[in-house]
């Protein structure tokens, strides 16, 4: 099929030209394409971008709008509301045919619905696909028809299911259409006063080429041993770092999951880390499918018990947490090292949200929240979906008794301190017995490592034992509530 009349091809969360289905489709309608990104403001916008993926967003739209001029194309900005611009937009340039790949989060769905309901009332083709997931959310059933609630009979479910599609390459040429843009620069997504993303940018290389590198890297070597280093943040390889890359879609799920298959039929990985491997990527996909679900995720608790969850309020100790000045060194070194990268260690984003809401017993949304604005994967599902795992509200979530010991944690996996010495220098010189616990070491002790407690490095704000029994205490006043109505 081929037509005079131009396409718009929407590039929303998938910011890049290999295994693209709609850059794929578009070509192949053989019109000349709009390569169009909406910065969506206003009503039934998508929620807005916190300023660590702003950052992100501006060397990704930098990034793929160089891709597209090696083929041929140019990339077109807008911003305003999508339901305005694209049907404007296709009258504007005669356009019979938009193609975009389908999002999930219910702004996002009401809007695409609409859009693609005014261009058929005038003529004009909408097509839509997969671009984002391994499966749809409504495709992976239980046996009664519903939707998994618990992730490992998903994770067994998706497994024994899941059949990548045929791998699509990036275009060699496209022929573009002609029309008016906007200016990056104008959009203003770099911080400039101040310039807080000079750890970002020297920890990250955004755009689908960064991707893919950061791909081989990890496959290459560091998905041997990921199975035993996964949890320990003072590996820096031990994680494969895709996920901010996943979240502007630099890169798809299925890519991934399909170069990590080919190395286990090559003999050239281990069979348990790419497992283990795969099903991180699998709660990706499972935390999409409770967003679909339950639009919801972000701001109320899946579980409506903890609707009488009697938290606290603490500014004094958000903030701490905020800055990295707990008093506990694991904690303190995650955030210091979110403020700095943009990003944190997954054992330990796990260990600092089970701080908020367990020994501090603050709302998860708080947490959830300051994520968001900081991190440059923070993902409208993932995010929200693991924040309230750890708080106990979620699907499958951990168990309320469950309160992660910040020391002991430390000790287990950053044992050697690499971690906790990186992020927290103040601390460099305390022996390993003390590192994470330095409120445990004698005055003598102290003093030779040149930690003054409450002065260069703060005293705990809460005892640990004192925390738990809290949490402990509320979690179960929370149950009885329940149980009296």
């Amino acid at each position: 099929m081929s037509s005079t009349s131009p396409a718009v091809l929407w590039f929303r969360e998938d910011l890049r030209l290999t295994d693209n289905p709609a850059l794929d489709a578009a070509v192949r309608s053989g019109r000349p394409l709009i390569c169009l990104y909406v910065r969506e403001t206003g009503a039934g916008a998508p929620r807005a971008m916190g300023g660590a993926s702003q950052w992100w967003l501006d060397k990704s739209l930098s990034s793929l709008s160089a891709s597209l001029e090696e083929i041929g194309g140019t990339l077109l900005l807008r911003s305003g509301r999508a339901e305005v611009i694209i049907p404007a937009l296709a009258e504007e340039t005669g356009a019979d045919a938009v193609f975009w790949n389908r999002r999930y989060g219910m702004p996002e769905r009401e809007t695409d619905a609409a859009i693609k309901k005014t261009l058929k009332d005038r003529g004009v083709d909408c097509q839509s696909f997969n671009g984002r997931l391994l499966m749809e959310p409504w495709d992976l059933k239980t046996g009664g028809g519903g939707w998994y609630k618990v992730f490992t009979p998903f994770w067994r479910a998706l497994q024994a299911q899941y059949r990548p599609p045929p791998f699509l390459p990036s275009p060699n040429r496209i022929t573009p259409a002609p029309a008016e843009t906007e200016s990056l620069k104008d959009w203003d997504l770099h911080p400039r006063t101040p310039d807080w993303s000079h750890g970002i940018r020297a920890a990250w290389e955004p755009g689908e080429k960064g991707a893919l590198k950061r791909l081989d890297d990890f496959l290459a070597g560091p998905l041997g041993n990921y199975a035993s280093t996964r949890n320990l943040p003072g590996v820096p390889t031990g994680t494969s770092k895709l996920s901010p890359h996943l979240r502007f879609g630099e890169i798809g799920p299925a890519q991934i999951w399909r170069a990590v298959q080919a190395r286990l039929a090559a003999q050239q990985a281990d069979e348990e880390s790419a497992h283990v491997f795969l099903s991180e990527i699998a709660w990706r996909e499972f935390s999409y499918m409770l967003l679909y679900f339950n639009p919801a995720l972000a701001t109320d608790n899946y579980n409506t018990n903890f609707t009488r969850m009697r938290w606290r309020q603490d500014d004094y100790g958000f903030t701490a947490w905020c800055r990295g000045q707990t008093g506990y060194p694991i904690v303190d070194a995650g955030m210091r090292e979110l403020w700095c990268t943009g990003w944190m260690h997954n054992r330990v984003r796990m260990i600092t949200a089970s701080f908020l809401t367990k020994h501090l017993l603050l709302p998860w949304q708080l947490g959830e929240q300051w994520f968001w604005d900081t991190l440059v994967d923070a993902d409208p599902a993932a995010n929200p979906a693991s924040w309230q795992w750890t708080a106990g509200s979620g699907a499958d979530a951990a168990p309320y008794f469950r309160v992660f010991n910040p020391i002991t944690q430390g000790q287990k996996f950053d044992e050697r301190g690499e971690y906790v010495r990186r992020w927290c220098p103040e601390l460099e010189r305390l022996p390993d017995k003390y590192l994470h616990a330095p409120f445990d070491a004698d005055p003598e002790t102290l003093s030779h490592a040149r930690v003054r407690l409450g002065t260069n490095y703060p005293k705990a704000i809460v005892e640990h034992a004192l925390g738990r029994q809290r949490a402990l205490d509320a979690y179960k006043t929370m149950k009885e509530d329940q149980s009296a109505l």
